[in-house]
């Protein structure tokens, strides 16, 4: 039997899923949260096989939780179901350790499925969005950075202070801030450890 639990701040989608799922032999609702905050709480408490995770969730993001949920619930697998389906969304929850992603239009048969094969073990990211994934390569990733922004992303990925990028290319600090929230901005990216994991898919770093 496989224990899920369902975190989405919309009651009438949480029992809509509830009741679908529910009509699986194999697969059993275990609790309801609609905040990251009680997710964690119910997930501790449950420690469901899969925890069926939205991404847009009042006061904390469910990307930001995913390593939480994960720790107090190490049993457990954490697949998206998200109405976001631009590559970064993707991106940025799995590597924050999401198994799966599955987007809000797929339809029953692809929920269970999903659900199922997250549950035994594997990945799994609805085609369409693993398809954009793919072509959202590195050199389209990058082509939106100018030259000096590349120059700073790698530096910063490499682990250097904003004052010895500034040292190393000969503009100020506030230069650098200013190329650094533009990178941020473009990669959608919002921490240093999602800068230097993008560096290393891309190719900007070597491992």
């Amino acid at each position: 039997m496989i224990g899920v639990v369902i975190v989405d701040d919309h009651a009438i989608l949480r029992a809509g899923i509830r009741s679908r799922l529910e009509r699986e032999a194999d697969i059993a609702v275990l609790g309801e949260a609609a905040t990251a905050n009680q997710a964690i709480e119910r997930c501790a408490a449950l420690t469901p096989e899969v925890i069926l995770l939205d991404l847009l969730l009042p006061r904390r993001a469910g990307s930001e939780a995913i390593p939480e949920l994960l720790r107090w619930s190490p049993r457990s697998r954490v697949l998206i179901l998200s109405s976001q389906a631009a590559p970064s969304w993707v991106r940025r929850a799995l590597t924050a350790g999401a198994s799966g992603y599955l987007p809000k239009r797929a339809s029953d048969r692809e929920l269970t499925e999903a659900i199922r094969r997250v549950a035994s073990g594997e990945r799994y990211v609805e085609p369409s969005l693993g398809a954009g994934l793919v072509v959202d390569d590195s050199q389209s990733a990058l082509e939106s950075l100018s030259e000096r922004e590349r120059d700073v992303l790698h530096l910063l990925a490499l682990g250097y202070t904003n004052q010895e990028i500034a040292a190393r290319l000969f503009i100020s600090v506030r230069t650098v801030d200013t190329h650094r929230a533009h990178i941020m901005l473009k990669l959608a990216l919002e921490t240093r450890a999602e800068l230097v994991m993008f560096s290393l898919a891309h190719g900007v770093i070597g491992p």
